[in-house]
């Protein structure tokens, strides 16, 4: 390992050198530590910042009440990095240092793939039923949560219809006071509502091949 070079790795390359908790997943580089309490959280945290800043290479980090997680990826190349093992690496020094242990819970990440006729008609419905952005990956015209936290969404070419089926299904919960925005862009940008017979509770709508979604929110149904 070259300190923080930015020179790409494989996954198979970045599982070989990187150090315990870490896992490749999703082409990214994630751990979780167990830290007891939101304020040794904060402190772990404050320590990952202060080397992230040396490094010029920085993660994105998640604090919550007893656990900090973290991913790692080198954002202007696409993909995994040795700057992206040598800060992770450094972090795995932090946590022994603060003898923090790794969180046993699974570590993973999801994907939500669409069956598509034709990916051009339907793709701008998703973006805006979704609010996301374009993401990394053209071949499969995949699109990105700009924050960076819900799960990606990529696109499949069939060759022909499959009727007896729906290929996906989504409920994307949205603030009450937001759905019906996202509805209506939803909507003008080629989708159709198939029933807000159990709104506020959710609306269901299809892109122009009969994908569903539900847009859900804490609200009940009213009558």
């Amino acid at each position: 390992m070259t300190g923080s070079t930015r020179a790409p790795l494989t996954a198979k390359q970045a599982t070989e050198v990187v150090a315990d908790p870490w896992r490749v997943v999703a082409d990214k580089l994630v751990a979780a530590y167990r830290t007891g309490s939101m304020v040794r959280g904060l402190e772990f945290v404050a320590k990952i910042v202060d080397a992230a800043e040396e490094a010029d290479h920085h993660p994105d980090v998640d604090l919550r009440y007893g656990s900090v997680h973290l991913t790692l990826t080198t954002h202007s190349a696409h993909q995994l990095t040795e700057a992206d093992v040598a800060l992770a690496n450094r972090i795995t020094g932090i946590a022994a240092e603060m003898a923090l242990e790794k969180l046993a819970d699974p570590v993973t990440a999801i994907e939500l793939a669409i069956d598509a006729m034709d990916i051009g008609a339907i793709r701008p419905f998703w973006q805006a039923v979704l609010g996301y952005s374009d993401g990394n990956d053209k071949e499969l015209a995949e699109l990105a949560d700009p924050a960076g936290r819900l799960p990606s969404v990529w696109f499949q070419q069939m060759d022909e219809p499959r009727p007896q089926r729906n290929r996906i299904h989504f409920d994307l919960c949205l603030p009450h006071d937001e759905v019906h925005e996202r509805l209506q862009a939803a909507i003008t940008a080629g989708g159709q509502l198939l029933s807000d017979e159990f709104a506020p509770a959710w609306w269901i709508l299809a892109d122009s091949e009969g994908n569903e979604i539900c847009l859900c929110t804490w609200q009940e149904k009213t009558d």
